[in-house]
């Protein structure tokens, strides 16, 4: 019971919060823990925790690792929180290093990924009343929070395959100014301005989608370049982890605005800012952009990335709205047949059919607001799901029977 007093209080610590989504460093850890003969295992392990927690490398669990490993090697093997263990317990697979990661991966569930401040004495005192105090709701604010995440990146090497690294012997230079022109069309964007971006709103957004095809985690440190004490030329990119870490940091920062994007984490659009949904839509997003295999689903996941677009007009939303009604057209005779009475069903494509939506006859209705189209949008595409999950459900009776 001590113990796990012990280990509580540190998983507690403000340098042991996340800055990372909590089952990517459990994934993460996992692989590292499963790939044990790398001969740098120790280093890998201490670049992951100085990623994944607000701690970095001079505390936390980083530094923990370290103190651990002086520990071993001065006065023998110790378990990773500091406590001597007999060696008839110890195990033979698994070194002090490696018990220390394992033991946070076992306690992930115990660790804060990246939660609200505890409130200091203004907010205790006004309690509900300075609740927006925690929106940002300027855009300087925002470009400045979002350019101070960049650096952070930058620093940690996220950058450096994309960019090249920094080096002392060679240096950068006007290499990642250049690609932003190439790419955006404007000139010394590199390093990021916060009032320049502040001042063109559309820059700035533009800039966060460039940015996210270019991050690319380092799972090894690479190599220490001594000379003008350059640093570490990192290495081993993972781009996939890069982007996941880069969307989790940048929503969280765009969740405390007002600005009603986010960056998509599926389908066609994934890196690309949307319109920002509730939780009950984001989960239904989730659920059919995750589905692949048939010809429905690709046509579905690109009438998502239609409608959701943040340039999506009345006219492209018309068209996600017409693909996805042909899908259900498909599914009208059999599968919706074992879901919905026909009355309903035919309810369905009387919405479709008359809000000049699928055609375009004289007697449907066109002056009709915008958000009638975002009704029937999201009721198509969970018609479509319930759909889905009847034809599973179909399949697994037969496999049964």
């Amino acid at each position: 019971m001590a113990d796990n007093i012990v280990m509580d209080s540190y998983l507690r610590e403000p340098d042991y919060q996340l800055v990372w989504p909590r089952q990517l460093f459990i994934s993460e850890a996992t692989a590292l823990l499963n790939d044990r003969a790398q001969p740098d295992w120790n280093d890998r392990c201490e670049l992951l925790l100085a990623d994944a927690f607000e701690g970095g490398q001079e505390a936390g669990p980083a530094a923990d690792l370290r103190d651990l490993s002086r520990e071993v090697t001065e006065k023998g093997s110790r378990t990773g929180w500091g406590q001597s263990e007999p060696h008839a317990q110890r195990s033979s697979l698994l070194t002090e290093q490696q018990r220390f990661l394992r033991g946070l991966v076992t306690d992930a569930n115990k660790l804060s990924e990246d939660p609200a401040p505890r409130p200091y004495w203004k907010e205790r005192r006004l309690g509900t009343q300075s609740a927006s105090s925690s929106r940002l709701t300027s855009t300087q604010v925002v470009a400045r929070e979002y350019v101070r995440i960049i650096a952070e990146f930058d620093t940690a090497g996220y950058f450096d395959k994309r960019f090249g690294v920094d080096c002392v012997d060679d240096e950068r230079g006007h290499q990642p100014s250049l690609l932003l022109e190439r790419w955006l069309h404007q000139d010394d964007l590199w390093p990021l301005n916060a009032d320049r971006l502040a001042e063109d709103e559309d820059l700035m957004f533009s800039v966060m989608e460039f940015l996210h095809d270019q991050v690319a985690r380092p799972r090894s440190p690479g190599w220490y370049h001594s000379f003008c004490d350059c640093g570490w030329h990192r290495s081993s990119f993972d781009v996939s982890t890069g982007r996941q870490v880069y969307r989790w940091r940048v929503n969280k920062l765009l969740a405390r605005s007002l600005i009603g994007l986010h960056l998509a984490d599926e389908g066609e659009d994934t890196g690309r800012l949307v319109a920002t949904t509730d939780e009950g839509r984001a989960d239904l997003i989730e659920a059919v952009a995750e589905r692949e295999g048939s010809t429905a689903d690709e046509q579905v996941r690109h009438a998502l990335t239609l409608f959701r677009s943040r340039e999506a007009d009345r006219h492209q939303k018309r068209s996600a709205i017409t693909a996805l009604a042909l899908i259900l057209e498909e599914r009208r005779h059999n599968v919706l047949e074992d879901a919905l009475p026909s009355k309903d069903r035919n309810e369905l494509f009387r919405i479709a059919n008359g809000f000049n939506i699928r055609h375009q006859g004289g007697d449907q209705k066109s002056e009709y607001d915008d958000f009638y189209l975002d009704w029937v949008f999201w009721l198509f595409l969970a018609t479509i799901e319930l759909t889905n999950r009847i034809v599973e459900d179909q399949a697994s009776s037969d496999a049964i029977s």
